[in-house]
């Protein structure tokens, strides 16, 4: 019964945050497309905990002949981190090398539900 609302709970927020950044991340893309004519591939992983819970890595699949996308206009990796719930995160510094290896952690759980999820935006072009 706890896994279920924990899927519930997930699904909702996942949802939310579709319809609520479904908009935006179109005039996001506009936007990218004339500033930077590269296209970008975006990777991500998500999770879900209760109150109490600790964080867990959280490891964002790497493509293979690819390299993690600078913002445009920074030398800054282009990741996104969302959260819901009293929770921080990051992505880790000692697990994460930003070559083959990226892995985003959070503390523990300070509400009845938290959810974090973790994007990352790869150039897979082959121009570099």
């Amino acid at each position: 019964m706890t896994m279920t609302i924990q899927r519930l709970a997930f699904g909702l927020f996942v949802l939310l945050l579709v319809i609520l950044l479904g908009p935006s991340l179109d005039t996001k893309a506009q936007e990218q497309e004339i500033e930077d004519s590269g296209a970008t591939t975006e990777l991500s992983c998500s999770f879900s905990m209760e109150k109490g819970d600790a964080g867990r890595p959280c490891y964002v699949p790497f493509p293979q002949g690819c390299r993690v996308a600078s913002i445009p206009g920074t030398k800054q990796p282009w990741t996104t981190i969302s959260k819901a719930g009293r929770l921080r995160c990051r992505f880790d510094e000692t697990r994460t090398d930003w070559k083959t290896k990226i892995v985003g952690t959070c503390d523990r759980c300070k509400s009845i539900r938290c959810s974090a999820h973790f994007s990352v935006r790869f150039d897979c072009s082959a121009q570099h």
